[in-house]
């Protein structure tokens, strides 16, 4: 049996979107008034012992004053007084029985006259922690912080999520708390350090934020699989055609095609000389070649001179040799050609692909050059060896964890040039979709679901699968939009991280099935988001720009219903403070090495701050 005190008011106006309570009067208004703010809960009588619970989204008084002529012992010695009328608009949401058991929705809404009471505490909690099926807890409510909010973690986990806030807002201690929960981490703590779990979580840190909230003491026994530019190792031979393509290719150069096409020839031609043993190589085979023998390759097309003597026609050395098989020569050396003639006794003319490549190799060289990308062209093992085809397995291991056997893998793109950033995140997501896929489909054969479920959190989303952009973000952008519309199905799903949630893919955001909304300050952001939430009435919808530091909004199916809730902050905390501007400003003159600075700079000190 319910016990819910006395009535504070009555429905006046019900409809399946609206019930309108009136409040008894100012007393019971005063009596009360701290749980009657937008976001709260009412529950209203409906017959047949059920009670509807209903959030408050409007909150109105209006007021009449009171003739001249009345008496002060009616208007309580003031002949001026205002008497004032509370109302208070509500949404419902749900039916809760005598027993306390709480289900979605509502078969039959209360008539005018029935009476409408506050939420006890323990209704509350019985309703946000004890009926959840896989309780997972997100924090605790805002209009109630002695009860403790939780969503189920099934439905939250096994579905793409979205976290959405302005900066300042508390978004990467927000997602730093909910990773700090599921694998076991409580002030500096680590609970499960008595048993390895199976939790898999990548997190793609744009600024290098997290490593610090997962940092714990040796004695801890916590591994934290932190990959930055120095212990990355993405060899470029893993890109499929369009990343490779938009590394290396610009496609409004007029001889793009021609780029194209002769650099497609040339990779799986290396391809198949590095790889004897295997069939059907294509250019996305994820097999190594050498770019090096590959630029060496396109670097001869690019001056290559033939013969046109009888019996000729084919590309000729400056020693006289005729060349039958490119294969054989290209790619070892930069070969050195006749010069072109008309002459009869000398006739040559330069090849199909003479002066074209120009910019082309001029490009490739840069990139090879770049120190900043020696993860990618040129990662080595431990031992000091390159990576071959046989090494695949462990560059997957290691966005997985299972290289240090760790439930967390952060992926530093801090220290990666943004010309990159969109081909590496599309390579890093396009493998762990990829895995996910076949590991699912090796798990089907013997009727069984995927036992690796894997998590990609997506830090700043906006910065690589923007809503709109160039080219140079179409790799990552048909990667993640790839995993939002089909990861699910094999064990992969993504936390989608913005500030900016207008400027993130619609098609990612479109898939997410439960929103964690933190302040927003800017009102397209804000539009953006209540266009999202069916089930975001507007009076919550409202209170985006309101919420406070750690405060958040979630909707979706992992909680019961649209709730406002508060999350604890993380410990350890990521490194996601700002600068104290004025405190710093205010400080003794600070001497700076621009000597290490410069180096750091000029990618010669990679190490992470």
């Amino acid at each position: 049996m319910l016990e819910l005190g006395a009535p504070i008011g009555c429905v006046t106006d019900s409809s399946p979107s609206l019930i309108r309570i009136e409040i008894s009067g100012a007393e019971e208004f005063e009596k009360h008034k701290s749980k009657l703010g937008v976001g709260q809960y009412l529950l209203i009588a409906s017959g047949n012992s059920l009670h509807l619970l209903s959030t408050i989204t409007a909150v109105r008084a209006s007021h009449t004053e009171r003739s001249h002529g009345s008496s002060d012992a009616e208007v309580g010695g003031d002949a001026e007084a205002v008497a004032f009328r509370f109302q208070v608009d509500t949404q419902p949401i749900g039916t809760l029985s005598d027993e306390s058991e709480f289900t979605r929705g509502s078969h039959s809404l209360p008539v005018p006259t029935e009476f409408a009471y506050v939420t006890p505490p323990k209704v509350l909690s019985s309703i946000f922690s004890h009926q959840i099926k896989s309780p997972f807890p997100l924090g605790t409510l805002s209009i109630a912080p002695e009860v403790r909010f939780d969503i189920d973690g099934d439905r939250f986990f096994s579905k793409h999520v979205a976290v959405v806030g302005s900066t300042g807002s508390g978004k990467s201690c927000a997602v730093a708390k909910i990773l700090q929960t599921v694998v076991g981490i409580e002030s500096k703590a680590n609970s499960h350090k008595a048993a390895q779990k199976n939790a898999h979580i990548v997190i793609f840190d744009i600024h290098a934020e997290y490593a610090a909230a997962f940092r714990l003491a040796d004695e801890e026994s916590f591994t934290l699989n932190l990959l930055d530019v120095d212990t990355l190792r993405l060899p470029y031979w893993l890109m499929n055609a369009q990343e490779l393509e938009e590394m290396f290719i610009e496609s409004n150069e007029l001889n793009s095609h021609n780029q194209v096409s002769q650099f497609r020839h040339a990779v799986v031609r290396n391809k198949c000389r590095h790889n004897p043993g295997l069939s059907n190589v294509s250019f996305d085979s994820p097999v190594y070649f050498s770019i090096d023998e590959v630029v060496t390759y396109l670097e001869n097309m690019n001056s290559e001179v033939i013969g046109k003597l009888p019996d000729e026609g084919k590309p000729k050395l400056a020693a006289g040799t005729l060349i039958a098989d490119r294969d054989t020569y290209y790619f070892d050396a930069v070969q050195s050609f006749v010069v072109s003639s008309t002459a009869a006794a000398t006739k040559a003319s330069n090849g199909p692909f003479h002066g074209e490549f120009d910019r082309l190799i001029l490009r490739l060289r840069t990139r090879l050059a770049d120190p900043r990308l020696r993860f990618l062209f040129y990662p080595q093992k431990a031992d000091g060896s390159s990576l071959s085809t046989s090494d695949f397995a462990d560059v997957v291991r290691q966005f997985t964890g299972y290289l240090t056997k760790s439930n967390v893998s952060i992926v530093d793109l801090s220290g990666i040039p943004f010309e990159v950033l969109s081909i590496v995140v599309s390579l890093i997501s396009r493998m762990i979709f990829d895995f996910g896929f076949h590991y699912s489909k090796s798990r089907h054969v013997g009727g069984q679901v995927s036992d690796v479920p894997i998590m990609i959190v997506c830090e700043e989303a906006h910065n690589y699968v923007p809503r709109s952009g160039g080219a140079q973000y179409d790799s990552s952008r048909k990667s993640i939009e790839r995993i939002a519309k089909e990861g699910r199905k094999y064990g992969v799903t993504l936390m989608v991280v913005s500030q900016r949630p207008s400027e993130v893919s619609e098609t990612i955001f479109s898939q997410c099935s439960n929103f964690i909304a933190l302040r927003l300050t800017n009102s397209v952001d804000q539009s953006y988001i209540k266009s999202l939430l069916p089930d975001l009435s507007a009076g919550i919808g409202d209170l985006l720009p309101n919420l406070g530091q750690g405060e958040f909004l979630t909707v979706g199916d992992a909680p019961l219903m649209p709730t406002v809730g508060r999350f604890a902050l993380p410990v350890p905390e990521p490194h996601s403070r700002s600068v104290n501007y004025l405190q710093e400003w205010n400080a003794g003159w600070r001497e700076v090495n621009f000597d290490d600075v410069i180096e750091r700079w000029r990618g010669k000190m990679l190490a992470a701050s």
